[in-house]
């Protein structure tokens, strides 16, 4: 959600629907965009990526300030789109080092940060919009980044990467660590600060599991397992996509790959989310958020049915009829300029590490010397082609004065 506006991308189409008025949507075509001009001021020749000056205009991550009032795009040409909202116009186009996968906005709404595959994290002014305008290098990790959010006092910028580390940085001199949230068991997906309580934080991961940690401390209060949860425990592989929760931050919504369910907690105390309705879903999720309002969109995979309206009524979620007003309205234009919903960046099998044992190469290989050092080995080659024995008979020197 950007202000009432619901933003969706699909492929290299950005469209933006009013989910309150019958207003014209705006539809951006990246591929119509100009190529920014790549600056060299910026670029680390040592770790620059290889072969990928190309690209395909596919949008890769956006975010919304906390007004509504600017939209930030990174497309797979390696160009961070900046947009303001009121109206739509778009205010710059600037080039980022190295393909982005997440980008978060400070309170301030001053600057924009970008994460990127390579583990940095630049920060680019909104106030200071030209083209050459450079980002900053503000942090970096060894792994790729997946997820960047910025607290609401703007003092910490947190990170995670596919190295299951979550890292909180000092927003002012990002080189000085506050704390490592560390305990997750696959790569970390998903980061949300939940509104009603600014000092804790959400993190989703590969590993199918959902915690709660003081994220200034790194203490860990809770981690919930979705498998068990949703009673599929024979799930293999659950990846948290998406968290998001209603404005006053009582209710979590929480995504997931690989479950065809919404489920939703509900914040009763600072240190525990608990499990309140599992809704679910007619066919693969792809995207959820809260509206101003707390309703709770549901983006679809299914060209016939693209988004679900879910309310909050009588202590339960309930979904909409496909004739509400403000449901059919985003309906028909999802159906016309965000569809089908394809992958632009990295998929999720691709996050998860693969595992090997090479110790059975080893094994074999060292039961191979011992067998040929236990073998006796008859005859020595000499250096003209020829055998010779292996023990050798010999005979006395004989003296100076002897023939």
């Amino acid at each position: 959600m950007c202000g009432e506006w619901l933003v969706t991308a699909s492929g290299k189409s950005l469209t933006a629907v009013h989910t309150r008025e019958d207003r014209e949507p705006f539809v951006l075509d990246c591929s119509a965009v100009e190529q920014a001009t790549k600056q060299t001021a910026t670029a680390d020749t040592s770790r620059e990526e290889s072969g990928e000056e190309g690209g395909t205009d596919a949008v890769l991550a956006l975010a919304a300030s906390a007004s509504g009032s600017l939209l930030a795009v990174t497309d797979d040409r390696k160009r961070l789109l900046l947009l303001r909202t009121q109206p739509w116009t778009l205010l710059s186009c600037r080039c980022v080092v190295r393909r982005c996968t997440a980008l978060a906005f400070s309170r301030d709404e001053e600057s924009v940060w970008a994460a990127d595959k390579s583990g940095d994290v630049y920060s680019f002014s909104t106030t200071h919009t030209h083209t050459h305008t450079p980002g900053e290098l503000q942090l970096g990790h060894l792994s790729m980044l997946l997820a960047l959010v910025v607290t609401a006092d703007d003092r910490y910028v947190i990170t995670a990467d596919r190295d299951e580390k979550i890292r909180v940085s000092l927003k002012s001199a990002p080189h000085n660590i506050q704390a490592f949230c560390l305990a997750h068991t696959q790569f970390v997906s998903a980061l949300f600060l939940p509104p009603c309580h600014p000092d804790r934080l959400f993190s989703g991961s590969g590993d199918g599991t959902l915690m709660l940690w003081e994220y200034s401390t790194g203490r860990r209060l809770q981690s919930l397992e979705l498998t068990q949860i949703h009673q599929e425990p024979d799930t293999e592989r659950v990846c948290v996509r998406r968290i998001a929760s209603s404005a006053d931050g009582r209710h979590v919504a929480v995504l997931c790959d690989g479950l065809p369910k919404l489920q939703l907690f509900e914040m009763r105390t600072a240190s525990e989310a608990t499990p309140t309705q599992s809704l679910p879903l007619p066919s693969s999720p792809r995207d959820t958020t809260f509206d101003p309002q707390d309703r709770l969109w549901v983006l679809l995979d299914d060209q016939h049915t693209p988004a679900l309206l879910f309310t909050h009524t009588s202590q339960r979620w309930q979904q909409c009829d496909a004739l509400q007003p403000d449901l059919k309205r985003v309906t028909e234009v999802l159906r016309i300029h965000s569809l089908p919903f394809p992958d632009a960046g990295l998929s999720v099998s691709q996050l998860y590490k693969v595992g090997f044992d090479n110790t059975a190469t080893y094994r074999q290989r060292k039961e191979q010397r011992l067998q040929q050092k236990r073998e006796p080995a008859a005859t020595y080659p000499q250096s003209n082609g020829a055998k010779r024995p292996r023990h050798t008979q010999h005979t006395a020197p004989t003296s100076p004065g002897n023939p």
